[in-house]
């Protein structure tokens, strides 16, 4: 279950107080999301999109598995379950700024945040390509974004290879995801 403290607008600041406790914390536009830690099919299909995302990787690009923060404001730290950014783009503590691609993977702690608000905060920084996957089909919906708004540039679904052209050649099977 996902929890939102919304009371004030708590900054980076604040994150960074918070004790470790097992859990991932984000911050949403200034309100705080504690979620648990990801369930069996998450994973599976979390370390399954490692090798097509990194297979064509471009030189000097990094594919990072989360947690990791993506500080997009003062106000919104975001841990992507995967993140494909430029090295050059990072600090040894996090990545100051929108990523190429992000990937998140539908968990029922989280979907509904990953479709709504975590969608509205990515394309609000710029992010150009946002993923969102499901396990329960398996399937990954890509979005694009298209003059400041995204728009799905494709729904793979099925026991098919599909060849994604952008933002750099991906060759993904959905079924294959869950092993």
């Amino acid at each position: 279950m996902a929890v939102m403290v919304a009371d004030t607008a708590f900054t980076r600041a604040d994150l960074d107080a918070l004790p470790e406790d097992g859990r991932r914390h984000e911050l949403l536009d200034g309100a705080i999301l504690v979620t648990p830690s990801p369930g069996f099919a998450h994973q599976l299909v979390l370390v399954a999109l490692i090798d097509p995302l990194r297979a064509s990787l471009p030189a000097g690009w990094v594919l990072l598995v989360g947690p990791f923060d993506v500080v997009l404001s003062e106000r919104t730290v975001l841990v992507p379950d995967l993140l494909v950014a430029p090295r050059s783009q990072f600090t040894a503590r996090d990545l100051p700024g929108p990523p190429l691609i992000v990937v998140e993977i539908r968990s029922a702690s989280t979907g509904l945040i990953d479709r709504t608000t975590k969608r509205h905060l990515y394309e609000q920084a710029g992010v150009p390509w946002y993923w969102l996957v499901d396990p329960s089909g398996p399937s990954v919906t890509i979005l694009e974004l298209v003059a400041g708004h995204y728009r799905e540039s494709a729904h793979l679904v099925g026991d098919a290879e599909y060849a994604v052209p952008e933002p750099y050649p991906i060759s993904l099977n959905p079924a294959a995801l869950l092993g």
